[in-house]
């Protein structure tokens, strides 16, 4: 299912999801397309689904808000800044780490979060990086700035399910404290 007020953009994803055929009475395609329409019953799901999306959006930037209040004031933690006249819908809080400013690695504190049974993983490997990719051309942001690099490198994800409890984030919150020996 797919919601927009910009009826351009609903028409092109259209196109593309419905394998990109271009108006002939041949199959022709001048763009490479995909094959991503939804079955019936899975859209009934969507639409559902979207009678609880308010509630689901709250829950995921409360959980935000406790990550940021409890371990932003951290030298070297950073989060995922809300831009001017947006709202996130706060899907996955991540938290990107200067190693020299906070004094901890990524490895050591998935480690010790890991020992603590708790599931935290790196940012997603950007596409370059892949070895399927690897022969392609990559255009970085700037010739001194690779942002996806960059936040692979120094990123991690928190747990962030809207159906986590305070409680739970709490154990998180303690768990990265733990791991940094962090003293108020």
């Amino acid at each position: 299912m797919l919601v927009s007020n910009d009826v351009e953009a609903l028409e092109r994803a259209r196109f593309l999801a419905t394998q990109a055929k271009d108006p002939a009475p041949h199959y022709e395609h001048s763009e490479i397309g995909y094959n991503y329409r939804m079955s019936n019953i899975l859209a009934g799901i969507g639409r559902g689904q979207l009678e609880v999306l308010e509630d689901r959006v709250k829950a995921r930037r409360s959980i935000y808000k406790r990550y940021y209040a409890a371990l932003s004031h951290i030298p070297g933690f950073y989060f995922m800044p809300e831009l001017e006249n947006t709202r996130s819908n706060r899907w996955l809080t991540t938290l990107a780490i200067d190693e020299k400013e906070s004094g901890i690695s990524i490895g050591k504190l998935l480690r010790t979060l890991a020992e603590e049974n708790i599931e935290a993983r790196l940012m997603w490997k950007p596409l370059h990086m892949q070895s399927l990719f690897k022969e392609k051309k990559y255009y970085p942001h700037s010739e001194n700035e690779d942002v996806s690099q960059s936040l692979f490198q120094s990123g991690i994800c928190l747990p962030s399910g809207s159906n986590m409890l305070a409680e739970d984030q709490q154990r998180v919150i303690e768990g990265i404290l733990k791991a940094i020996e962090w003293k108020d």
